[in-house]
């Protein structure tokens, strides 16, 4: 007979972040240099989509037996001249031959769905223009700071949307990281050469990362020279190092933008039970997580907390212990700091944003408890 198992305690029991959530798609990039394209269709809806594909290095073939004003000027002249094949016809079964993608802009449901059936027919992935029923693949708002692309979609749903995170995002991004970015190509033969995967390289390129998005609007020969430092440096401090991050009252809107930063360069994360999911969300993918603390693992004392952020330094990985609150103003933040230091291991502090956990009720005496802890 099986042993019978003591029941799981109930914060042991509580759902574990999944590392992705559910997807409405998959984003993808896709290489096109070189290859054919089939677009089907004259329209200036036509054009702006083979444009687009151009600039992607795409060889457009335009079927169309008359051209609107606009794409007949892309196709006579500009920067992508000699990046399309126009056919002056309709097109036909024979045309999705050795295609990449299909592009069509149909002037009703039948001729959509005939577009559609005869791409998928030839095993080509197909989109017909503002007929999300008759799609396999959106074109998504973009960010362009290419080699950097960062694509945009709202499943169809809410174009406008889209266009306004985009416009967002445009804000946030320095037009010179279209230069950095070539210099990381250009670098990268070195580092790949130079330093040991996983840490040593993770090290270097956030550095290299923190000097892109630095003041400096072009990169020159100084920072060629800071290249050369970044590399001495990851092979310098080739051990690993602990972080201490505050996640706040537990919503990922109270995290810190240094508190993002570092879940975005963690190898392992050790977090309490009351830390929301969508905190750790924001983590870097592959970091692993590690349910802990007293209040998701009655078993595991602090000690043993400790001593596991100890061993897993040493093992050259950076730990990220996140707790709710303020570690600032947690009693064991000196243990654990003494700890650490004791042992040798580099350990960093990053505070969060003071406030109630959102599992402590909400009552006259905490809420004035709060405006008194504040002032």
């Amino acid at each position: 007979m099986r042993p019978v198992l003591p029941a799981p305690d109930k914060a042991l029991r509580r759902r574990r972040p999944a590392r992705v959530d559910a997807l409405a798609s998959l984003p993808l990039f896709f290489s096109l240099k070189g290859r054919k394209v089939v677009l089907a269709g004259g329209t200036d809806a036509a054009a702006w989509k083979a444009e687009l594909l151009a600039a992607a290095g795409a060889k457009v073939h335009v079927y169309a037996d008359r051209l609107d004003e606009t794409f007949a000027t892309l196709l006579s002249g500009g920067s992508v001249k000699g990046s399309f094949v126009h056919h002056q016809r309709v097109w036909s079964t024979d045309c999705f031959d050795s295609a990449a993608l299909a592009i069509g802009d149909a002037a009703s449901d039948g001729e959509a769905q005939a577009f559609y059936c005869a791409a998928r027919a030839a095993g080509v992935p197909v989109n017909v223009i503002d007929r999300p029923s008759f799609c396999e693949f959106q074109f998504g708002s973009i960010v362009n700071r290419s080699p950097v692309v960062i694509g945009i979609s709202t499943n169809g749903v809410a174009p406008i949307l889209g266009q306004a995170i985009r416009r967002r995002i445009e804000t946030l991004l320095p037009v010179s990281l279209r230069d950095w970015a070539a210099l990381a190509g250009r670098v990268r033969a070195n580092v790949l050469a130079t330093l040991a995967a996983g840490s040593e390289r993770r090290r270097f390129w956030e550095g290299f990362t923190d000097l892109a998005f630095s003041a400096r609007s072009l990169p020159d020969a100084e920072d060629e020279r800071a290249i050369d430092t970044l590399l001495d440096d990851a092979v310098a401090t080739a051990t690993g190092r602990v972080t201490l991050v505050g996640a706040g009252p537990g919503d990922a809107e109270h995290l810190t933008l240094k508190a993002m930063r570092t879940l975005q360069s963690a190898d392992v994360i050790l977090f309490d039970g009351r830390v929301d999911d969508t905190v750790l969300e924001l983590a870097r993918r592959e970091a692993k997580r590690m349910l802990v603390g007293r209040n998701s693992d009655p078993d595991a004392a602090d000690e043993d907390i400790r001593d596991r952020m100890v061993r897993l330094a040493r093992q050259g990985k950076h730990v990220v212990r996140l707790m709710s609150g303020d570690p600032v103003s947690c009693e064991e933040t000196q243990d654990d700091l003494k700890r650490l230091d004791d042992a040798g291991v580099p350990v960093a502090l990053v505070p969060g944003v003071s406030g109630l956990s959102k599992d402590v009720p909400d009552t006259r005496e905490t809420r004035a408890a709060v405006r008194s802890a504040h002032g």
